[in-house]
């Protein structure tokens, strides 16, 4: 039983990086931006958060106020994460960029810049950059001193404030897309941007906006991952933000489709990770890498799904045309 419980648990905590950068897709694609540049977006989200971070932990700040400074490195996340996907936005909008092209030399550009920047301040090959120990939410931190092995498990070994924040945001994404005048016209200007520009609405600044919110929980998302993985930041985010995107369509560009599908491909990451413990999966005996070959198993559901689902799929009509406010 505390293997199920294990694997709930680090199910929920991988599920917050993917459902958080989709839903940041989910964003940008409704106003009618492709947004391809998400791993970028993770990676200096990760990057500027976890150099926070490390700074809190060494002048004594995170030891003595660990949440308080795991909320101020999600806002760096956020913030350092809008303001990289600024780049795509005046690539894709202003100048009317390929969004695809625009998007892949962000990608490109992100881990390579946090490499250096790594090295410029950690010196020359210190490539990964530590995660304190003191950023996970422990039972102690609500005055509980005994609980149940299950609770304990399920809600403590592996919470990090991120999980919370996620939630909101989930909920917040939801009222702000279908219950608010913003989201209506967010949606209209990647279903048909002529006619939102017809009644008034300014397609550039909403399409701004989508990007931006974009870059906000991409930008937290790539924190979210470093923290779930617990070995520090490598420069790298595992792919996660090309398996978001997977995340986006699969959930049809819908808020809490988009959660149900991270939670059913982080499933897979987790069974990937914990596939010696589980009794009923076959053995390979033949086979000397068995691990490598189950850390391949969330990219080939995440394959085998799009294939069997991708017709299903809508997207929006207008998402990576370029607008001409000069065409009707």
């Amino acid at each position: 039983m505390s293997l199920l419980f294990n694997i709930i648990s680090l199910t929920i905590v991988f599920a917050v990086p993917l459902m958080l950068v989709a839903l940041g897709g989910m964003f940008s694609e409704r106003s009618g931006v492709v947004n391809i540049a998400l791993e970028g977006i993770m990676v200096i989200g990760a990057l500027c958060s976890c150099f926070t971070l490390s700074a809190l932990d060494k002048n004594g700040f995170g030891p003595a106020h660990p949440q308080l400074s795991m909320f101020l490195a999600v806002l760096v996340a956020a913030v350092t994460g809008m303001i990289f996907s600024l780049l795509l936005a005046f690539a894709a909008i202003n100048l009317k960029a390929d969004q695809t092209i625009g998007g892949t030399a962000l990608n490109t550009f992100a881990p390579a810049f946090a490499i250096v920047l790594t090295w410029a301040i950690q010196g020359q090959g210190i490539t990964t950059i530590q995660i304190p120990s003191w950023i996970r939410i422990k039972a102690s931190d609500f005055g509980f001193t005994e609980l149940h092995p299950i609770i304990k498990t399920l809600f403590f070994k592996y919470s990090y404030m991120t999980t919370p924040i996620a939630i909101v945001l989930l909920v917040v994404s939801y009222i702000v897309l279908y219950k608010t005048r913003f989201g209506l016209r967010l949606r209209a200007c990647g279903e048909h941007p002529q006619a939102a520009d017809s009644v008034g609405i300014n397609v550039y600044r909403m399409r701004y906006a989508g990007v931006l919110i974009s870059g906000f929980l991409g930008g937290i998302g790539g924190l979210a991952y470093t923290v779930a993985i617990g070995s520090g930041f490598n420069a790298s985010v595992g792919g996660y933000g090309f398996l978001a995107l997977a995340v986006m369509i699969f959930g049809n560009w819908k808020p809490l489709y988009i959660a149900g599908s991270a939670i059913f491909f982080a499933l897979f990451k987790v069974i990937a990770a914990y596939n010696a413990a589980i009794p009923f999966l076959p053995s390979f005996g033949g086979l000397k890498e068995r691990s490598s070959l189950y850390q391949m198993l969330p990219y080939v559901v995440t394959m085998l799904v799009l294939i069997f689902t991708s017709k299903k799929s809508r997207a929006p009509k207008a998402e990576g045309i370029p607008y001409d406010k000069g065409k009707r």
